[in-house]
């Protein structure tokens, strides 16, 4: 096998491993984490619920996506612990907001997502453990494979390409 042949190869496989490691990495990364969504407006709210250990983890994450939010809406998102006290509250005004929480004591977090306005708007949300660094890294590496057989097969391409134009 020629060594421009040996090179796609490479980068093939670096491609194919990067795409496997992020897969792995988002699925390890979403394995904590509870999801879910429906329409809120001034009678209805979104519920997701997540249980927490205190010596597994000391920070919680939530993310609530409100999909065509307008800027005179009025939505919240709070997070009640174990006990049912506010820990948390965020006012949602724009598409997407993400922020971290501290667990103090184990038990069942919620997140609950409330509007005060009559027009209904359907939100997606999630609520769960923050990744350790470990799971991170992964993500990182995961996406410098890929990047690696990227450069390499559209170097090789770009190679190739130059190559031909001389012989011609």
């Amino acid at each position: 096998m020629q060594k421009s042949g040996l090179f796609v190869v490479v980068s093939g496989v670096l491609i194919v491993l990067g795409l496997v490691l992020l897969a792995l990495g988002n699925q390890i990364i979403l394995e904590g984490v509870t999801q879910g969504n429906g329409k809120v407006g001034l009678d209805q709210e979104v519920v997701i619920s997540a249980e927490f250990d205190s010596q597994k983890t000391s920070t919680g994450i939530f993310a609530v996506q409100a999909i065509g939010i307008e800027e005179d809406r009025i939505m919240t998102a709070k997070i009640l612990n174990p006990s049912n006290n506010e820990i948390v509250s965020h006012e949602i005004n724009e598409e997407t907001i993400e922020k971290e929480f501290d667990v103090f004591e184990d038990g069942i977090y919620k997140l609950v997502i409330h509007s005060t306005n009559n027009e209904e708007i359907h939100v997606f949300g999630a609520i769960g453990s923050l990744p350790d660094g470990e799971v991170k890294l992964l993500s990182y590496i995961s996406v410098i494979v890929l990047i690696f057989g990227m450069v390499g097969l559209i170097g090789m391409g770009t190679y190739k390409i130059k190559n031909r134009k001389k012989s011609i």
